[in-house]
Formats: structure tokens, C-alpha cells, sequence
């Protein structure tokens, strides 16, 4: 069985959806590692694009 590795815009589509529920950036980055492991984004990442969808850039 072939692993799914997943593209940047489905990543930010999940931090979205994450974001949308009220989650922290770093509940969510545990999440992610829990799912995706090494393909996660990183907890900066997580960070940032959630700081970037607090200022209302989608």
C-alpha cells in the first residue's frame, strides 16, 4: 500500500479547517504529526499561517 504524502494546499486547507474550529496552532501541528508524521508542517509553519489567518489572509 503506497503512503499518502500530501500537497502544501491540501496542508493548508487542514490548517484552515483547524483554524476555523478555534484550535491553537500548536494543538493543531500535534494533530497534524499524529496524521501526516514527517510530512506534517512544522510547528513554525503551523504558526504562521495561522498568524496569517488571524490577520485575515486566506
Amino acid at each position: 500500500m503506497s503512503e499518502f504524502i500530501p500537497k502544501k494546499q491540501h496542508l493548508r486547507e487542514v490548517l484552515l479547517h483547524y483554524f476555523i474550529l478555534k484550535k491553537s496552532a500548536a494543538e493543531t501541528h500535534r494533530l497534524l504529526v499524529d496524521i501526516y508524521s514527517e510530512h506534517a508542517p512544522s510547528k513554525t509553519s503551523c504558526k504562521e499561517w495561522f498568524r496569517r489567518f488571524n490577520s485575515g489572509d486566506f
